[in-house]
């Protein structure tokens, strides 16, 4: 088949980038010092041995990174960022991840390199095997599996156009195989560009020593190789399968999966797979981990590798293919025992490779990143660009070892620079981040369905949940959250159970507001939107107001909602419970937007000192909001007597709104354990009646050492069908409480029935996550 005419047909062209990828990323865990380290895998990471996420390889340091399948780049590395920052938080505050492919300095005795302690006897014993058979310091070295598979659209394309063959799953297989064969052959340009393991520790090697710096120990003989009599043939599907079968039954081979291939051909989890389902995508092995990249592998490498394997489509091939598949070996040990700033002997082949590589993007139009050609012609016009080279060189001035563990200090120092954060989905709405955070810890799948919506699907085993901004979910109702979202309907239904609620009215229109003006004017009253959330247009009289002010209050209430409320002000302090299924898990005390003096300072000077606080952002993508200097805030400065340049005297308080609202820049305190259980009571049975299982209300209390039944010992001044979970698990005083491990055991409660499961915190002190002064 003319794969290059093909490939170029207009039909196809439209699906030629269409793929699905994911990344399999092993590191071992070690000290602050960068040494190997001496405790077990994490146990904050539950689900231990069948994490979708986190898993073990050979060793009990050995820690194996795995994303979920995608089906763009981008979001393959967003789900790599986020698991490798929660394996780094799970491991602690005394602990990394080494960045280099050679792991650091092992034990002298090879039985000092422990297993991983699985549950399963058979893979430990199977471990056993391999580390009779090879030893147990080759299997401690790393690297990036690169699974690829080519998008259904394009394989179907190209079947569509051509005769030859008539079944859809050969052809599959062809293209496949054809692939695998250019790749094994092509693979030294691979090694050459981002071949990263030029020299070894202390007692990696034991006889058969390597004495000098090369590309990449790891990709050559002297890596993690297969005797050289395994031997297994790619003409076909068929031959390669009896050829790993007849390896087995010599006794090569322990398993199918014992075949350590630059490439495998993968049909499922198994190798078996193949025989049933055909061939479903290929897994690129022969990548070094990049220590100049936080995550082992960067995106431009990621384009090269997707670009290199529809070249190596379009490429012919040699007529022999296992001769063709040899000659692959031959090159590639070749290059990858090149000293790392030595010039490659196969330089004119790969410039070669470039040029065709850049002429198939114009021939097939394909959108590529602009400097990814130049970045390879620089690569191969000086050696010491390649990571090999820039390793070399970084590790002349010191040793790679401490080259080593200054990167991975630094990886540490960003996986800790905001733990609140989910790396890679730092645009979502902060409690949705930190919920996923600790699905993926437990080792709940999470698959974001609509990423502005903050549409998730999670899933533990054949159980799936469906959740919207973090704690929406199938255990309410639609109509139970429409009826938090309508304050005036809260209010009724409220009112009707017998809790105290603030009286008022409801308007529709400004002049009809207005018109009520002396109904309010001369008593504390409150003016909020009707259905808004976020403390968004509230204003609080609590002394009354003039007409100016409550014109102004009426306008700004209308510009978040079509219609607003008027309601008396109850006299008290706010505090939001958090109820979940009939249990409060937390109470805040939130305290107005405010500045404290310093008898220099201007007020707005105050509040650009207090935002600089890196806990304090926008749109609830950070623990604590920033202090807004809008209308509502000079109107709040003015009834105080201040203007914005006001400079306060030395400690004196200045409140800059009257609502609380974290989202409005506010401070929070937790109080749960300070609170009558009462008062608990009273919101657990508010929320009751209200139908819903999760819920924040927030009442207002005068003195909570008054008995909640007498008379206007409280008032519940709204119900909340979203309520935020950052501002308990991040509060800016007192105890964290994580909502969102109750929030999962609630949604999986089978996670608290097993054994291995454990309610955790990122596997640290919570203090070291928290963004608060802990009193």
């Amino acid at each position: 088949m003319d794969f290059k005419k093909m490939l170029a047909n207009n039909h196809v062209k439209p699906y030629l980038l269409k793929a699905r990828y994911g990344i399999e990323k092993e590191s071992q865990r070690v000290d602050l010092s960068g040494n190997l380290a001496k405790t077990d895998h994490p146990k904050s990471i539950s689900i231990r041995d069948e994490h979708p996420y986190i898993q073990r390889d050979f060793s009990e340091t050995q820690m194996e990174l795995i994303t979920p399948v995608t089906e763009t780049l981008k979001e393959l590395f967003d789900y790599l960022a986020a698991i490798h920052d929660i394996a780094c938080r799970s491991m602690g505050d005394n602990e990394m991840l080494w960045p280099l492919s050679m792991p650091p300095q092992l034990p002298k005795k090879d039985e000092d390199i422990v297993i991983a302690k699985l549950k399963s006897v058979e893979n430990v014993r199977y471990r056993q095997s391999l580390s009779h058979l090879y030893g147990r310091r080759k299997q401690m070295i790393c690297g990036i599996h690169f699974n690829f598979e080519f998008g259904d659209e394009l394989i179907q394309a190209l079947f569509n156009i051509q005769s030859e063959i008539k079944d859809y799953r050969q052809f599959k297989e062809e293209i496949y195989l054809k692939v695998t064969r250019n790749y094994l052959h092509y693979r030294w340009i691979v090694t050459y560009f981002y071949g990263t393991s030029p020299n070894s520790e202390e007692n990696f090697f034991e006889e058969d020593s390597l004495k000098r710096a090369v590309r990449s120990i790891r990709s050559s003989k002297y890596g993690f190789t297969n005797s050289d009599d395994v031997k297994v043939s790619y003409s076909s599907i068929q031959n390669y399968l009896s050829d790993l079968s007849l390896m087995i039954k010599r006794g090569l081979l322990l398993e199918e999966k014992e075949l350590y291939a630059p490439m495998r051909l993968r049909g499922g989890h198994h190798v078996s797979d193949l025989a049933n389902h055909g061939v479903h995508y290929i897994e690129l092995r022969n990548l070094d981990l990049n220590p100049f990249e936080t995550y082992g592998i960067s995106y431009k490498q990621s384009e090269f590798l997707h670009l290199f394997l529809i070249y190596l489509l379009w490429k012919d091939e040699g007529n022999n293919c296992d001769e063709w598949v040899k000659l692959g070996d031959l090159y590639n040990d070749a290059v990858a025992l090149e000293h790392p700033l030595e010039h490659t002997q196969f330089e004119i082949d790969a410039k070669k490779i470039i040029d065709e590589m850049e002429h198939v993007v114009e021939i097939l139009d394909l959108s590529i990143s602009d400097t990814l050609f130049v970045h390879l012609r620089d690569m191969l016009m000086d050696p010491s660009k390649t990571l090999a080279g820039r390793l070399y060189k970084e590790s002349e001035k010191s040793s790679q070892s401490k080259v080593a563990t200054y990167i991975a200090k630094e990886n540490y120092k960003k996986s800790w620079d905001k733990p609140y954060q989910l790396t890679g989905f730092t645009d979502m709405e902060l409690s949705t981040q930190i919920l996923m955070s600790d699905c993926l810890q437990q080792g709940i799948q999470v698959e974001v369905l609509d990423r502005q919506d903050q549409f998730l699907k999670l899933q533990l085993k054949d159980h799936v949940e469906y959740v919207k901004n973090g704690n929406m979910t199938s255990k309410d109702s639609y109509v139970s959250s429409l009826i938090m979202e309508n304050k005036t309907v809260t209010k009724k239904i409220l009112q009707q159970h017998e809790f105290r609620v603030p009286k008022g009215e409801e308007f529709q229109t400004i002049e009809q507001a207005l018109r009520s003006y002396d109904l309010f004017s001369t008593k504390p009253f409150v003016v909020k939107p009707k259905s808004t959330n976020y403390g968004l247009g509230i204003s609080i009289f609590k002394e009354g107001s003039n007409y100016e002010d409550y014109q102004k209050a009426i306008t700004l209430a209308f510009k978040e909602d079509s219609s607003i409320l008027l309601e008396e002000f109850i006299k008290g302090t706010e505090y939001r419970f958090f109820v979940l299924n009939d249990k409060v898990y937390a109470v805040l005390l939130r305290i107005p937007a405010n500045v404290k003096g310093d008898g220099k300072h201007t007020i707005e000077e105050l509040v650009i000192q207090k935002n600089s606080n890196p806990l304090r952002g926008r749109d609830h993508r950070t623990p604590l909001e920033s202090i807004q200097l809008g209308e509502l805030e000079n109107l709040m400065l003015k009834g105080q007597g201040y203007q914005m340049d006001s400079i306060p005297e030395n400690d004196e308080i200045i409140y800059l709104r009257e609502n609380s609202n974290i989202s409005t820049g506010g401070d929070s305190i937790d109080v749960t354990d300070q609170i009558p259980d009462e008062y608990k009571k009273i919101a657990v049975d508010a929320v009751s009646a209200l139908g819903v299982e999760i819920c924040g209300i927030d009442l207002i209390i005068e003195n909570t050492e008054v008995p909640a039944a007498n008379k206007n010992a409280y008032g519940i001044i709204e119900a909340n069908f979203n309520p935020s979970m950052y501002m308990h698990i991040y509060p800016y005083k007192g105890k964290s409480r994580r909502l969102t491990m109750n929030i999962i055991h609630y949604l999986f409660p089978e996670l608290l029935q097993s054994q291995e499961s454990k309610v955790v915190k990122l596997g640290v002190p919570l203090a070291k996550c928290e963004s608060t002064t802990v009193t």
